[in-house]
């Protein structure tokens, strides 16, 4: 059974330390519908906070 030395150096078995070359490109990809689907809730979110208040206001 093989084993690793200890590194002194704080790079990890990969070598390319923290946010190195080795990740996943998918989990630091931007995602433009995401982020269209977010400010769309929050506008109908808001939207209907507004609704709710007008109706509120008439009582």
């Amino acid at each position: 059974m093989a084993v690793r030395e200890a590194s002194t150096d704080g790079s990890g078995a990969s070598g390319g330390g923290f946010l190195g070359g080795s990740e996943n490109p998918y989990l630091i990809q931007e995602h433009p519908m995401a982020d269209l689907a977010f400010v769309a809730t929050t506008l109908a979110v808001f939207a209907l906070v507004a609704v709710v208040a007008k109706g509120v206001a008439k009582l």
